[in-house]
């Protein structure tokens, strides 16, 4: 299994969040989570990527239990095993599309070269080989959250976890960054794990999981 979640409580003050969610997937699998707003999707999402700590139980992925690591290593864990696509593109409005795939290479020791290698290999692949010296305000919408999924992809991590990665687009490149996530996952075999309120993407998934009231309902 790329992904075991093993009894996962989480609240903020009084508010209970998550209360007791259990879940497996397998590498290269591409699995949805929907759910009303308050359900807990984003931070399942997020203790699942490290950005948060759980109360209580246990996240393993790639067979290192992420619950027992102390910060700095959580952190290196993160940069190399985890890329992040959100709902906004986060991307650095002063840097070009290809400086910012770059940065988390950068933040990993990569050699400038190898990473600038790769990050083109990976704007060539999303079609932006044309676009990769422009800054973010110079694309389109769909342009820059492609450039994100690039920045997400770049130390070729284990998982993908994508917020509403689609929130902010139209529906046509919506469409096409959907598609996109399973034209990757056949080059790659990266497990995808995607929040969603897009009924069409969560149902192109291998696996869709809803959220209720901070548990997985089966």
């Amino acid at each position: 299994m790329m992904i075991v979640i093993e009894n996962l409580h989480k609240s903020y003050g009084d508010l209970k969040v998550l209360k007791g969610v259990d879940l497996s997937i397998k590498k290269g699998e591409i699995v949805s989570i929907v759910g009303s707003s308050g359900a807990g999707k984003s931070t399942l999402l997020h203790l699942m990527g490290t950005l948060d700590r759980a109360d209580e139980g246990k996240i393993i992925i790639n067979d290192e239990n992420t619950s027992v690591l102390s910060d700095k290593k959580l952190s290196v864990f993160r940069n190399k095993h985890i890329g992040f696509v959100f709902q906004f593109h986060h991307l650095l409005p002063e840097f070009t599309a290809l400086e910012n795939v770059c940065i988390p290479a950068f933040i990993n020791h990569t050699p400038k070269a190898e990473a600038e290698k790769k990050a083109i290999e990976l704007l060539d692949l999303l079609g932006l080989t044309a676009r990769m010296h422009h800054k973010p305000s110079e694309l389109s919408g769909g342009e820059q959250q492609r450039v994100a999924v690039c920045r997400a992809l770049i130390n070729s991590p284990a998982v993908v976890l994508a917020d509403e990665p689609s929130g902010n687009l139209d529906s046509v490149a919506a469409k096409e960054l959907h598609q996109l996530f399973f034209d990757l996952r056949a080059k790659t075999n990266q497990t995808f794990v995607i929040v969603t309120h897009n009924e069409e993407l969560a149902n192109m998934a291998d696996r869709k999981l809803v959220m209720k009231d901070g548990k997985i309902s089966v």
